[in-house]
């Protein structure tokens, strides 16, 4: 290693371990070195005699030994008693109490990690202290351009092959799963159709990346070859991508709030608008008569992006979205829309795109009842967050009832779900 090199690994070195920790957290300005490694506010190079056995050192190694013990060994003695604390029993037991087979000790090693005291007391500042050096937002979580953030789960599904977006087969093909439930309901002279959500990275790639175009549709490729699948398999569906295309290119109102996974007011209203004219033009249902009203409200949001970085440092950093809702209001009562489980020919299934703003603040802000008011009558739903894929129809199966009466379902679920969907895409029976 060249003398040079050496100079700069002993500067870095020294500015680190002799900062105050006022200077490193929370802020960085301290440090006087901007994002990189500058040398403007840096320490001198350490003395010749830095290292040499008998000289003295800030951090002795056998004192960042004795800590490092320390921390071991007090570990498992205080989770035990916290969660004797917190549970009646130490977690440890519930690792002795089962066979040691591979997945059980994934098990319980991702269980300490996500439950250890150490943990929790150090995760939300180191986490901050990753965002301010390189915008790490952890494992879940992205940090686009403008202070946009991006569900990491979402951008993987655009960027990451999957066969099933072109060819079937295998358990986890969703089409398989869809066409058997079109057969179930069709049985039963149920229409179904079929509305994929697109992910936010889909619609706006150019707040994730710089170099990604607004206009590039390859990004969201495998949803495209997969509603093309769902056409070959007749199986009708709204193409919500080609919509929000267009509406971007008008220069209209954000369709996704900006730390949130989910579409902002204007985006559902656009969805909602799309379905009810689908379902209109097919004729599978009565023409409605209610002429639902409309409430403006605002309510204030922390999105669930920002929420997954799991840090008060980072949360603080931003403020709450003002969000400015329009809440579905009974014309008769004026009281907020409300579903009506058995007289409604339609049925809505889906995940938390239908529960945003709907069970969520406002209520009956959401997709579910504009939705309604686009139908000009109510509709019975069943949401499942995260589940859309499997677990909505699994509870459907559960309350057979809600089918009785319907002429048609409707079939939301957001696009990555397509490969990362809840329990994956499993053939559900329904009972009578």
């Amino acid at each position: 290693m060249d003398a040079t090199r050496t100079t700069k690994m002993a500067s870095f070195r020294d500015m680190f371990f002799s900062a105050k920790p006022t200077l490193l957290f929370p802020s960085l300005e301290g440090l006087g070195v901007g994002w990189g490694m500058g040398a403007r506010n840096n320490p001198p190079p350490a003395p010749p005699g830095r290292g040499v056995p008998g000289s003295r050192e800030r951090f002795p190694k056998w004192f960042l030994a004795a800590i490092f013990l320390v921390i071991i060994a007090i570990e498992g003695p205080v989770q035990a008693l916290l969660d004797l604390r917190s549970e009646g029993r130490p977690q440890v037991l519930d690792f002795l109490s089962q066979a040691p087979t591979q997945d059980n000790l994934r098990t319980f090693e991702s269980a300490l990690e996500d439950n250890a005291w150490s943990a929790e007391a150090v995760r939300p500042a180191m986490q901050y202290f990753r965002y301010a050096l390189g915008e790490d937002l952890g494992a879940k979580a992205l940090a686009g351009k403008d202070d946009w953030l991006f569900y990491r789960a979402g951008a993987e599904f655009l960027m990451q092959p999957w066969p099933h977006a072109v060819e079937g087969g295998g358990t986890d093909d969703p089409l398989g799963a869809i066409v058997d439930f079109r057969d179930t309901l069709a049985q039963r002279d149920i229409a179904l159709l079929v509305v994929i959500a697109p992910g936010k990275a889909s619609i706006y790639p150019d707040k994730l990346s710089a170099r990604i175009a607004e206009t590039d549709e390859r990004i969201y490729g495998h949803a495209r070859a997969f509603l093309d699948r769902l056409a070959e398999a007749s199986v009708p569906t709204v193409d919500l991508f080609a919509r929000y295309a267009t509406a971007r290119e008008g220069h209209e109102a954000p369709l996704y709030l900006e730390r949130d996974t989910h579409w902002s007011p204007e985006g559902l209203r656009l969805a909602a608008k799309a379905v009810a004219e689908r379902v209109i033009k097919e004729g599978w249902i009565p023409n409605g008569t209610l002429e639902y009203a409309i409430q403006p409200v605002e309510v204030s949001r922390v999105g669930d992006v920002l929420r997954m970085a799991d840090s008060p440092y980072i949360t603080a950093r931003f403020a709450p979205e003002s969000i400015a809702c329009a809440q579905v209001t009974d014309p008769a009562t004026g009281q907020p829309y409300a579903d009506e489980a058995e007289a409604p020919p339609v049925l809505v299934l889906g995940d938390s795109f239908l529960r945003i703003y709907q069970s969520d603040a406002p209520g009956s802000a959401g997709f579910i009842a504009h939705l309604a008011r686009e139908l000009k009558q109510p509709v019975a739903s069943i949401v499942s967050d995260g589940g859309a894929s499997t677990l909505v129809r699994q509870e459907l199966a559960r309350h057979p009832e809600l089918l009785h009466g319907k002429k048609l379902v409707i079939w939301e679920f957001v696009e990555r779900d397509l490969r990362f969907g809840t329990e994956g895409w499993q053939k559900v029976k329904l009972g009578d």
